[in-house]
């Protein structure tokens, strides 16, 4: 008798980790080496902060972010009109049997990280992150 799968996420699996990161890599060399024929493109700088595959490889989303996060919806458009030449691209460095389409996200783990050392910044925050435990106070 065959078992219900969960319809629970359980995360990436490993193939889909390596790929993630071979795409991620790939993109990255070809955003830098300006290998795409359009030059308002070439002439920014992006990063490459993360690669997400679909469960079939089928799609991947990279998460960007242009440096200095200036230009951000400019850089989004660019590379949305560029895709298919970034896909080709890309797909010259991938030993998959089909290439992933490729979508585009802007990275927020950057505004996420600043918005934490802002909080943690606080007076009350660090306050209570320099009170002793009680397990501490018990011990002395």
């Amino acid at each position: 008798m065959a078992q219900n799968k969960s319809h629970e996420s359980t995360g990436p699996n490993q193939r889909q980790l390596r790929v993630a990161e071979t795409i991620r890599r790939a993109l990255s060399d070809v955003l830098a080496r300006g290998d795409v024929h359009d030059p308002d493109l070439n002439r920014m700088s992006i990063t490459v902060g993360e690669v997400r595959t679909s469960n079939d490889l089928k799609v991947a989303t990279a998460y960007v972010l242009p440096l200095g996060g200036i230009g951000q919806d400019e850089v989004l458009a660019l590379l949305e009109r560029n895709k298919y030449e970034l896909r080709k691209l890309v797909a010259k460095k991938l030993t998959l049997k089909f290439s992933p389409e490729l979508r585009f996200q802007l990275d927020r783990t950057f505004d996420q990280m600043d918005e934490t050392r802002r909080m943690l910044a606080q007076d009350r925050v660090r306050r209570d992150a320099d009170a002793p435990d009680d397990d501490e106070a018990d011990e002395a």
